[in-house]
């Protein structure tokens, strides 16, 4: 049987409620969901990946079946063909990340070649649209509380 495998890329810097969201969701859609934690060298993050890994195990321990969780230097589009599979997830809280990720999905089109992956939008759900890893960072580093847009296992 062929899976229907995914990958959710981010940097996940910290997990939020809006990426929680939206894997809960997709579970529904796919038979396995690998979060992938993307090493970007243009960004520097607040968290080690071995961190964040740590917080995204313990957000989804009791979904360990169906969610895998790696990290990944270079292409989006090469980390999928590596691990089989056949979809992207992607999220989209705005008309910002609408054209951001227009864009992407059109690089990875031409840079797949083989037309294996297809990518796969879901919206986030209006009460999660206005959380973002940036505004976490930034109410950490200037001392708010921010643990009401993070899953319980956020905690510093």
């Amino acid at each position: 049987m062929n899976k229907k495998i995914a990958v959710f890329p981010g940097s996940f810097d910290p997990i939020t409620l809006g990426h929680y969201d939206i894997i809960i969701r997709a579970l529904n859609l796919f038979d396995k969901i690998i979060i992938a934690i993307g090493k970007n060298i243009e960004k520097k993050n607040m968290f080690s990946i071995k961190k964040r890994k740590q917080w995204i195990k313990k957000t989804f321990l009791s979904l360990s079946q169906k969610i895998e969780i790696d990290s990944f230097n270079g292409l989006t589009i090469s980390f999928c063909i590596k691990k089989k599979a056949r979809f992207l997830l992607r999220g989209i809280r705005n008309q910002l990340d609408f054209e951001f990720e227009k864009n992407i999905f059109f690089i990875n089109k031409e840079l797949d070649k083989k037309h294996i992956i297809e990518t796969i939008y879901l919206f986030s759900s209006f009460e999660k649209s206005h959380i973002s890893s940036y505004i976490v960072r930034d109410i950490i580093k200037n001392g708010g509380d921010y643990t009401m847009f993070v899953p319980s296992s956020v905690r510093l």
